[in-house]
C-alpha cells in the first residue's frame, strides 16, 4: 500500500499543486488549510507524512509539529519554509521534523525530499518487523528440551545473554551450537546490531583470515580491491567463530589480539583498525586435549572459555525425544506445506529406540523424509528412513532372573499401578486423550503408546 500524505498549507493552490504532484507519483495525499483541522485529521486517520506551511494563519506549523510528535511520533513532518526562516527550520528538526523545503519549493526537490523520507520510514518498519520477528525465533522456545541437562543450557544463556562476555558452546555436531549463539545475541543489547558467523572449518588459513580479518587491494593473488573482514562487518554486534578447533595457530593469534585489545590489521595492510565485537565461539572438538598437543593456543583457550555452555548428546537426553519430534513435525509440515500428521506407534517406538548419533540434526532430517513420504493419515515406520526401521522385531532381553524374582514381581506391580492410573485419568476426562495426558504430565504421545500397550480402548470412557 502506498504511503498516505497529509498536506496542510494557508494556501490553497499550494495544497492543490502538491496534491497533484505526489498522487501522480502514487501517493494518496489529503490536503487542508488549517492546522485545527490537521490535527482532527490525524485523529480519525493515520498518516505516514504530514507537510506542514511553518506560517499558518492560527495554530503554526511549529504546534503542529509538536502535536503530531506527541501523539503520533511514527508520522513524519516535513516543514515548507518561507524565505529567510531557515533558522526555525533547523530548531524544528531539532524538535523531529523529518525534513524542510524552502518557499517557493522546486518540484523535484520536494518529490526527492518527501521519497528519501519515507524510504526511511519503511525501512525502519522492515527494521523493527525483522527485529521481532527475530526476537521471537530466537526466543528460547527455538531451543527444545525439558530434561535438567537442557535446563542448565537455558539457565547459562539467561545469565549471560545481556552481557558482552565471551561464550565456548561446546557439544557434538547436530545439537543445536548455533541456536544458542542466536539465542545469546538476539536476547543481548546488541540484538540490532549484525549477528555475522564463520564457518572456520570451511576456509584454508589464508582465506579464513581474509573472511575474518579483510584484505586490502593487492594483498594477496586475487585481491583485486580492498574488502572488509567480518570482524568490521559485525562492528558493535555479534561475531559467531564456529568449528573454532580448526583453526591455524597462525590465526588464532590473530584471534586472540582482537579479544585482548578490539584491534585488528586487514591482511596486506598496516593500517590498526577498532572495532567493538563480541565474540561466541562453538566447537566439537576437544580443546583441552589439542592445547596438550599444541594445536590450539592455550592462552587463546582461556580468552575463549569466560564463560562454557555445554550441548548434551541426544542420546543423553532422550527424556526430550517426545517434545523434539512433536516440535519438528510442526515445522516440517509447515515448510513441507504438507498436513501435519501424527506417528504410528511403531514409527514413534523406532525413533525412540535409534541412537542419534547425529543428534537433533539427524532426528529433523528423518523427520523431514517422514512427512514428505507419508502418503496415509499417519506416520507409518516404512516412511522413516532404513537406517531407523528395524529388520524384525527385537528378541525379549536376555535375563538370569529366575521366574517368580522380585525384578518381576515388581514390574507386574509397575503395570497394574500404570494401567491403573491411566484407566483413572480417561474415566476423569471422559476418554479425551489430550486432557487426560495433560492431567497426568505425560506427553500425548506417550499417553498413545501405553494405551497401545495395555490395550486400552479410551472409546470406551467417552459416556462414562
Amino acid at each position: 500500500m502506498k504511503a498516505r500524505i497529509l498536506v496542510v498549507d494557508d494556501e490553497r493552490g499550494i495544497c492543490v499543486a502538491i496534491q497533484r504532484l505526489l498522487t501522480g507519483r502514487g501517493y494518496q495525499v489529503d490536503t487542508t488549510q488549517s492546522g485545527e483541522d490537521a490535527i482532527a485529521r490525524l485523529e480519525a486517520t493515520s498518516y505516514h507524512l504530514v507537510i506542514t506551511d511553518l506560517n499558518l494563519k492560527k495554530l503554526s506549523g511549529m504546534e503542529l509539529l509538536r502535536r503530531v510528535k506527541e501523539h503520533a511520533p511514527e508520522t513524519a513532518v516535513v516543514m515548507i519554509t518561507a524565505y529567510g526562516s531557515e533558522k526555525i527550520a533547523v530548531e524544528a528538526m531539532k524538535l523531529g521534523a523529518a525534513d524542510y523545503v524552502p518557499k517557493p519549493f522546486d518540484n523535484d526537490e520536494l518529490v526527492l525530499v518527501v521519497d528519501r523520507v519515507l524510504e526511511g520510514i519503511a525501512l525502519r518498519r522492515d527494521l523493527r518487523l525483522f527485529q521481532e520477528q527475530a526476537a521471537g525465533a530466537y526466543q528460547f522456545a527455538s531451543i527444545v528440551g525439558r530434561s535438567a541437562a537442557m535446563q542448565r543450557v537455558f539457565d547459562v544463556i539467561r545469565k549471560v545473554a545481556d552481557t558482552d562476555l565471551t561464550v565456548l558452546i561446546r557439544g557434538p555436531s547436530g545439537t543445536g551450537k548455533e541456536l544458542v549463539a542466536n539465542a545469546l545475541h538476539y536476547n543481548s543489547p546488541r540484538r540490532t546490531k549484525p549477528m555475522i558467523k564463520v564457518n572456520c572449518a570451511a576456509f584454508s588459513r589464508e582465506l579464513v583470515e581474509s573472511e575474518l580479518f579483510g584484505h586490502e587491494k593487492g594483498a594477496f593473488t586475487g585481491a583485486v580491491s580492498t574488502r572488509e573482514g567480518k570482524f568490521e562487518i559485525a562492528d558493535g554486534g555479534t561475531l559467531f567463530l564456529d568449528e573454532i578447533g580448526d583453526m591455524s595457530l597462525e590465526t588464532q593469534a590473530k584471534i586472540l589480539r582482537v579479544l585482548q585489545e578490539r584491534e585488528l590489521e586487514r591482511v596486506g595492510g598496516n593500517r590498526t583498525l577498532k572495532v567493538d565485537v563480541r565474540v561466541l565461539a562453538a566447537t566439537n572438538q576437544e580443546l583441552e586435549a589439542k592445547v596438550k598437543q599444541g594445536t590450539f593456543r592455550e592462552d587463546l583457550y582461556y580468552r575463549l572459555n569466560v564463560v562454557s555452555i555445554v550441548l548434551p548428546a541426544l542420546r543423553e537426553r532422550t527424556e526430550d525425544l517426545p517434545i523434539l519430534i512433536d516440535h519438528f513435525l510442526g515445522i516440517v509440515a509447515t515448510r513441507l506445506k504438507r498436513e501435519p500428521k501424527p506417528l504410528a506407534a511403531d514409527a514413534y517406538r523406532a525413533l525412540c529406540a535409534h541412537e542419534w548419533n547425529g543428534n537433533v540434526r539427524e532426528l529433523e532430517h528423518a523427520l523431514e523424509q517422514a512427512v514428505a513420504l507419508a502418503s496415509g493419515p499417519e506416520i507409518q515406520i516404512g516412511d522413516l528412513p532404513a537406517a531407523m526401521r528395524p529388520a524384525h522385531a527385537a528378541p525379549p532381553a536376555a535375563t538370569n532372573d529366575a521366574p517368580g524374582s522380585f525384578k518381576e514381581a515388581k514390574q507386574r506391580v509397575i503395570e497394574s499401578f500404570e494401567r491403573q492410573f491411566i484407566v483413572d485419568a480417561l474415566a476423569r476426562h471422559h476418554g479425551n486423550i489430550s486432557k487426560a495426558a495433560e492431567d497426568i504430565g505425560m506427553y500425548r504421545q506417550h499417553l498413545q503408546l501405553k494405551l497401545a500397550e495395555y490395550g486400552i480402548d479410551p472409546a470406551v470412557y467417552r459416556s462414562t
